[in-house]
């Protein structure tokens, strides 16, 4: 029986199995800003829901997921490419957010954080008013003035 040996399919596997033994993975994500608000998007399919831990810590946000395989007795995987264990994302959220009033929804399998801007932070217009509409009114106002004296 004739056996084939892909070197680079073992060196992946390998070194798959040697990244898994170093800690929390990362999810993939999106973010943007949409509006007065900034969205992330987290890939975590698989996911329990109640796994999902997100906290802000000052301008840090910290987004934990675990996700759990079952246990098969009795059985020769041929192949297992899904990724059990932790997930972890941080994020420096900078200055102008809004902290208190952050909320996430999880839905077919991807976290969704909707992370808004404080007012003190959106964008806004200053009035400019004209050097000479003030010199119009203060001379209007001395003009009553001598004329009532």
């Amino acid at each position: 029986m004739a056996m084939n040996f892909d070197p680079f399919r073992e060196l992946d596997r390998v070194a798959g199995a040697l990244m898994d033994a170093r800690g929390p993975r990362i999810m993939p994500m999106d973010l943007y800003r949409e509006g007065d608000h900034y969205v992330l998007s987290a890939d975590m399919p698989g996911i329990d829901p109640g796994s999902v831990d997100i906290d802000v810590d000052g301008q840090l946000l910290t987004i934990r997921a675990e996700r759990t395989m079952a246990n098969h007795e009795n059985v020769k995987w041929i192949t297992r490419e899904r990724m059990a264990g932790s997930f972890l994302r941080q994020l420096n959220l900078g200055q102008g957010i809004d902290i208190d009033k952050i909320s996430a929804t999880y839905a077919n399998g991807v976290l969704s954080v909707t992370i808004p801007v404080s007012a003190s932070a959106m964008p806004r217009k200053i009035q400019v008013k004209s050097s000479n509409e003030d010199m119009l009114t203060v001379k209007e106002g001395a003009d009553r003035q001598i004329s009532g004296s």
